[in-house]
């Protein structure tokens, strides 16, 4: 029998008496690694909440990061809790719905999907389809015939508010379809060959500079990739493009995911993709996924509203460094000297998110960055502690910010250890664009996060390349479009 493990809150949303596969509470799955060691399990995650940062976020979460099959994908609960996020189905969608009708099927307002299977005979081809785009346990599309595509919205649904008749054909659905296989979803391929540059305007401290950018398109120039600038605005131009190079600020709710999974449904090769911005941008994945391969980083303890906080101050001592999962730039960081204060920070983080980081202080006088482009070094940055503070970015009341120096040099100048340990990092991410912090203390070099979206600047991590660091990741476009395009003739 496959090794599939049902994920529930309460043993009233799904009994063990009504499936043959391993019941298991979430706060179980997500505290317990140890029960899956050496598995590699099928997971159904189902939940009460898929929103973002709660329970059912971080099973799904941990699971990709343990190396576990897992329904719904983090991915899949991004895209479904805005419309906008998976706009570009309901095209798709919205013909598979006029198919069915003008075969006969039944007018309906709304359909209910479990595991691809349709609750109203007539739909069974959207009811696949619609499961090919997202998948996950149970869907629901309603429909409104005044919208271009005739669907309203597709949300999730949460399997422990069906009741008889649904409930029962939920069950079934579930039993034959843990009995098969999952399948990979389809992509496609590119027509055009440009490369579009995602930048705000608006922001105050983008990855790239403006000159930085113009650099960027003037190697790229000699190189035969021509590159225009898009901004937030510009979703529906993107199409028009081969590639897509994201150079603003990322993350999972905001324009620059869609941007992405839009370059993604098109075939596009972009950077950085979503499954980066998912693993990277969460640090409770990346502490998961880092342990799991035996790389070193900082004691870490991974804190909810349950958890032993004197315990955790115990082992991880004075101070403890309490992050939220999804921070970035030295934002949504505490430093807690005491009890008190590590109590005072723990409760207003957990306002936003169900999880947090507690690890210990490593004080030091610079953080190494690694950049790594397709699982190769690309630069070696040092960047020094803003002055009289603990971090390289001190973040003051009203927005403003200080930061420390840097020290660029060339890769094989920096410490080999701190080199090979940032690349074995990344590539536990994928094969784009990362940037790798690191600490070298008396313990040795530690990891302290993974940057999907590195800050690269041609008098900054590209004073020593020159030109030679646009070139290498133009290069990285034009191999993977080149492959494209031998497939596709």
């Amino acid at each position: 029998m496959t090794d599939w493990v049902i994920l529930v809150e309460s043993a009233s949303d799904i009994s063990q008496a009504e499936t043959p596969h391993k019941v298991l509470r979430v706060n179980d799955y997500i505290s317990k690694p140890a029960l899956f060691a050496g598995r590699r399990p099928y997971v159904l995650n189902l939940s009460r909440s898929y929103a973002y940062q709660s329970e059912g976020y971080y099973a799904s979460l941990l699971g990709e990061a343990r190396g576990h099959r897992v329904s719904p994908s983090v991915q899949t609960m991004v895209e479904l809790s805005a419309k906008g996020l998976y706009a570009h189905a309901l095209p798709d969608l919205g013909e598979r719905v006029r198919e069915a009708r003008a075969k006969g099927a039944p007018e309906i307002s709304s359909l209910f999907v479990a595991f691809s299977k349709s609750e109203v005979p007539g739909y069974e081809k959207l009811a696949r389809e619609v499961s090919d785009w997202f998948r996950t346990p149970a869907l629901e599309v309603e429909f409104d015939d005044s919208t271009p595509s005739g669907i309203a919205r597709v949300r999730m649904v949460s399997p422990h508010k069906l009741k008889d008749a649904r409930r029962a054909f939920f069950l079934e659905a579930m039993a034959t379809y843990t009995s098969g296989r999952i399948s990979a979803p389809k992509t496609r391929t590119p027509a055009k060959w440009s490369l579009a540059v995602l930048v705000d305007p608006k922001e105050q401290h983008a990855p790239s500079k403006p000159a930085s950018i113009k650099r960027l398109a003037d190697v790229a120039a000699k190189m035969g990739v021509e590159v225009e600038l898009i901004e937030p605005s510009d979703l529906t131009s993107l199409a028009e493009f081969d590639a897509l190079f994201i150079r603003a600020t990322t993350s999972i709710d905001n324009f620059t995911y869609r941007f992405a999974r839009r370059a993604e449904q098109e075939g596009m090769p972009v950077i950085d993709d979503t499954h980066s911005m998912i693993r990277c941008t969460n640090k409770v994945y990346l502490k998961e996924i880092l342990e799991k391969a035996g790389l070193p980083i900082p004691r870490t303890e991974i804190l909810d509203e349950k958890s032993d906080l004197a315990a955790a101050f115990a082992v991880l001592g004075s101070p403890v460094i309490l992050k939220t999962p999804d921070g970035s730039f030295g934002n949504h960081m505490v430093k807690a000297t005491t009890l008190e204060e590590l109590k005072t920070a723990v409760k207003g983080m957990f306002n936003d998110t169900a999880l947090v980081i507690a690890q210990e202080f490593m004080p030091t006088k610079f953080d190494w960055r690694i950049g790594v482009l397709n699982g190769e070094p690309l630069y070696a940055c040092q960047y020094r502690m803003a002055r009289g503070h603990w971090q390289i970015v001190k973040h003051a009341p009203g927005g403003k910010t200080t930061e420390g120096g840097f020290t660029t040099m060339p890769v094989e100048d920096a410490p080999p250890d701190v080199v090979d340990v940032a690349v074995r990092a990344a590539r536990l991410i994928g094969d784009g664009l990362y940037g790798v912090d690191l600490k070298e203390t008396d313990k040795g070099v530690v990891i302290i996060e993974i940057n999907d979206n590195p800050s690269i600047d041609h008098d900054v991590e590209g004073a020593v390349m020159k030109d030679e660091i646009w070139r290498r990741i133009i290069s990285w476009f034009s191999t993977r479009l080149e492959q494209r395009m031998a497939r596709s003739g």
